[in-house]
This record gives structure tokens, sequence and C-alpha cells, in this order.
């Protein structure tokens, strides 16, 4: 993804033909990741909708692309990269994009047939046409991952069981009672979630048939989709001189320890000019504003990297947004009911707004969230909470 959106942005800003090539260990061109656990998987979005730019855009613009290209490493002192194939890339300047590898499970009957995880279309694919004559489904994780791809099954009429590590959905992110909600909502829909549970094997006779916990508890299904996080790809950089920790470390200008060599999305670990933290991101707006930033920073722009996080995500009929770092919270605001569709939830240290989760609520409070986290606005608890108030008189006027 940072590759197909710097690429539109280096035409958009007038990069010349022949200046940037794209070298991807994908089998298809740059295309969008989100509809791969919502509408590509649910059949919505075709192959062509969802990719980046047209196949043609590449070629159009003198932009060379290799498909099922692999890196496998790095020379900096004379600016090379050697291919797995064989034979050399030479570069000027180096973008490091490499994304992530999903983790993957490590019990028996793991390499068992319709056992999935999803990052690529391929896997998307796969996932898809599995589905088509599945009746029962595992779905491993309480994340966003998770969730998203239980909740197209589910609507594909595949009975689904999820399989929570924690006591609850999405507990790095979600309240308490926001983790209710979403449960409820799950199992009124016919999503069975069972949490505080440890996968211990998985059954079959060369394919997954059923799932075995630690308790001794077995789960009869025809797939499992597994998503239970990712990790940074940076094993081809080993010996490179480039700094790796949770991630290849970039400054403020996405710029690694080494000249020319600069590293965005997924892999990338910057600091965060907004909460004072270093951070590594996994979300799609992320991959589009740093493969946008590298882009104007080939094309000679010199300005540090300063961005809210965000995220979106579907399930159901449901579509809720998030901005922010809820982590040093001290309070939670809702607002709306959040019994409801219909609630946002806004989270303040020191009367400052740090996060904020808005679904199916006025206009208003989607485009304030970002723009008060930026700004660290202050706001009165009280009356932020308060539905009917206008959101502009929580905000609290500092001398």
């Amino acid at each position: 993804m940072v590759a197909g959106y710097a690429a539109k942005q280096w035409i958009e800003l007038g990069g010349k033909p022949g200046e940037l090539t794209i070298l991807s260990a994908d089998t298809a061109v740059p295309y969008e990741r989100p509809p791969l656990s919502k509408s590509f998987l649910a059949g919505k979005d075709a192959e062509e909708s969802i990719r980046i730019n047209p196949e043609a855009f590449y070629r159009e613009k003198g932009i060379e692309i290799r498909l099922a290209c692999h890196v496998a490493g790095v020379d900096p002192n004379r600016k090379r990269l050697s291919l797995r194939s064989g034979g050399e890339a030479a570069f000027e300047t180096l973008i490091i994009a490499t994304g992530a590898h999903v983790r993957t499970l490590d019990i028996p009957g793991a390499q068992l047939a319709n056992v999935h995880y999803l990052r690529s279309l391929d896997d998307s694919k796969s996932i898809r046409q599995n589905a088509r004559n599945a009746k029962r489904a595992v779905v491993v994780g309480g994340g966003f991952i998770a969730m998203e791809v239980a909740s197209v099954l589910a609507q594909e009429h595949v009975e689904v069981t999820m399989i929570v590590r924690g006591d609850r959905v999405f507990e790095r992110l979600f309240t308490p009672e926001m983790s209710r909600y979403f449960e409820n909502y799950f199992a009124a829909r016919g999503v069975r979630i069972v949490k505080d549970a440890t996968l211990k094997r998985l059954q079959g006779d060369g394919a997954i048939n059923a799932a075995e916990l630690a308790d001794g508890t077995v789960i009869a299904c025809d797939m499992l989709v597994a998503g239970i996080g990712v990790r940074p790809v940076t094993e081809f950089l080993a010996g490179s001189g480039i700094e790796v920790s949770d991630g290849v470390m970039v400054n403020e200008y996405l710029e690694t320890n080494l000249p020319a060599i600069l590293a965005a999305g997924d892999v990338a670990n910057y600091p965060d000019l907004i909460f004072g933290k270093r951070r590594r991101v996994e979300h799609w707006d992320n991959a589009v504003s740093q493969g946008q930033y590298c882009a104007r920073r080939l094309m000679g722009e010199r300005a540090p990297f300063r961005h809210v996080p965000y995220f979106f995500s579907d399930i159901f009929d449901l579509s809720y947004e998030f901005w922010g770092d809820a982590a040093d919270a001290e309070q939670v605001v809702y607002r709306g009911d959040i019994s409801s569709n219909s609630f946002s939830a806004w989270w303040l240290r020191r009367n400052a707004v740090v996060a904020a989760f808005v679904m199916s609520r006025p206009d208003e409070e989607r485009d304030a969230a970002p723009r008060w986290i930026e700004a660290g606005e202050h706001v009165s608890a009280a009356k932020l909470g308060v539905a009917s108030t206008p959101l502009s008189e929580a905000i609290e006027r500092r001398p």
C-alpha cells in the first residue's frame, strides 16, 4: 500500500518516467488491504476495484514494478539490493515498506488444510472460496481482523465460533462497556464467543474438522481463520547496518540511521510528535499517509511526519472509526447511548482529548475527533457526556 500511494503521489507531483521502481513480494499490483476482511471477502468488490492504481497506470507512467520479487539483503555502501532469485537492483534512495508477516499458530495440526491467515489478496480469496462450502468456522482472535472475518462468515450463513484468549473482545482498544456491547451484538447474530480460551491442537485427517481447547473442549469446524497479530518484515536487513527494533527505526522524517534509506508503513517504528512516544502502526491510514509523505520527500519537501493515528472497521451493518492513543488516558466519556448502535467514546488525560471512537454519530463528532487530539483540546467531561449539548460548548477555554 505504501508503494501504491507513493507512486500515485509521485506522479501527481511531477515524477518522471524511469525514476521509480517498485519491488514487491506480492503477486498483484498494489491494492487496498481493508477490503480483504470486509467487502472483498464478502464478494462485494472485484479485484480491479480494490487496486490503488489501475494495472496499466505503472506502465503508462514509466514506473517499473516487479512482482513476486523477494529482496534477500541490502548493501547500503554500494546502494544495491540482492535478490533471492539472483542478481541485484541498484538504488539512489531506498524506501523500505515491506509491511508485516502474520503470526501463525504453533500447535499440533496447524498445517492442516483449511487453516487460514489473512494478510494478502490470495489469502482473502482462499478464505472466500473455503467459506462457500463450509458450515462451521472457528475464528481465533479478538481484535478487529478476527471480528471483521467473523461478521463476514456469519453473514454467509456459516456457523461461527470465536476463540478469544482474553476475557473480552478487543481489550486492547475497547473499554469493558464497549466490549460488552459488541459481544452482545455478535451473539444476537449467531456468533458464539468463547473467552479466556487457548487452543491446544487442531484435529483432522488432511483437512481440519475440529479445534481442541486447553480445557478439553472440542469445537467442530470445516475451516479456521487465525487473526492473532503480525510481526514486521525485517529479516532481510540483517547485517545491513540499518537499525531494527520492533520494526525499522526511523526519525521524524522517516529516515533510518543510514543516509538515503527511509522506511514507511507497518514496518516503520517512528516518533509520534503528537503523543511524544515511538510507535509502529499496522493500519491502512498510516500506510496511505506515509506513502504520500515519502513521495513528497523524494520531491524535495522536508517537514516532519505528523499524523493522528486512525483506523476504521466494518462489522455486520456497523461502521466505526477510532483516532488517537488511549493508553495513558485517565477517563472515558460516552456521548450517546452505549447500548445502541450510535455512540461515541472520548478518552481524556488531564481533561485533554487523547483518543476518540465514533460510530453512527453526527459529522461534527468525527470532524472534531482528530482536530481535538492533534491540538490537545481541553474539554469539560460533564458537558461532553451530554449528547444534547453542542460539541463546541464542551471545549474549555484556557487562559
